[in-house]
């Protein structure tokens, strides 16, 4: 880790997919990363040896995040910084399907993932960051938290819990800390490979998904990264809790 580096960051899933995107382009920008994923990065590691460093933490099992919060871990990693970064971007978009086939023990995961473990990490973060004088949370959302999709109850409420949060904690009477709650648009990961592969009766709205990936209208991982990032450093982050960062795109 380069102790010198003025940002630090912490990026949820930082494996795959969004995830992999944005920590090697916070890399790439010379950001000292922490990635917590269920495993390490395949190269990140060798590509950036002083900049990142990698804990394997189940994320879905908030004993666990609970146990590695409760170390000096965080602590350390954003000691002296002047503007630490939180990316909540793990999460998971099964069960899906109607809610008397969802399995009690998936839907307990999701929301351990998707919910409590983004909230346990933003608390964690506030409290771990108190010299820092630019803090900064993004909860990855979807236009799922805005939009109610049969088969998707989970996933809706899920993200819409991610938002709300955003919300609360902006009316908070803490200037040091910026939160959005960001959809970054629909990217092309394996969840759209997922969903794509979803029974209609499981998810009725299939079809719109594969036209997406048929007419080239999804995003890379890429793309929506160097977007989500440019937003979330700028000026202007936090000033709205919730946002569209396709929005944000088109006025800037």
């Amino acid at each position: 880790m380069n102790p010198s580096s003025p940002i630090r960051a912490i990026v949820t899933g930082h494996t795959r997919g969004l995830g992999a995107a944005l920590a090697e382009q916070l890399l790439a920008r010379d950001i000292a990363v922490l990635g917590l994923s269920r495993s390490r990065h395949a190269s990140l590691k060798q590509r950036f040896p002083t900049l990142l460093e990698e804990t394997e933490l189940a994320l879905a099992d908030t004993a666990r995040v609970a146990e590695w919060l409760a170390t000096d871990a965080l602590r350390a990693f954003v000691s002296g910084a002047e503007t630490v970064l939180l990316i909540n971007n793990a999460g998971m978009v099964q069960p899906i399907g109607p809610i008397e086939g969802q399995d009690v023990v998936d839907i307990a995961t999701a929301v351990s993932l998707n919910v409590a473990t983004p909230l346990m990490l933003a608390s964690a973060l506030a409290a771990a960051s108190p010299h820092a004088s630019d803090r900064r949370i993004v909860h990855i959302s979807s236009g799922a938290a805005r939009y109610a999709y049969a088969g998707w109850s989970i996933y809706c409420a899920t993200k819409a819990a991610l938002d709300h949060h955003a919300r609360a904690v902006s009316l908070d009477a803490n200037r040091a800390l910026r939160i959005c709650s960001l959809a970054p648009g629909v990217i092309d990961t394996n969840m759209q490979a997922e969903i794509r592969g979803t029974g209609v009766e499981q998810f009725p709205m299939r079809e719109k998904f594969e036209d997406l990936k048929r007419t080239g209208q999804l995003s890379t991982p890429e793309q929506c990264a160097a977007q989500l990032l440019d937003y979330a450093l700028s000026d202007a982050f936090g000033e709205t809790p919730v946002a569209d960062i396709r929005e944000i795109a088109k006025s800037a």
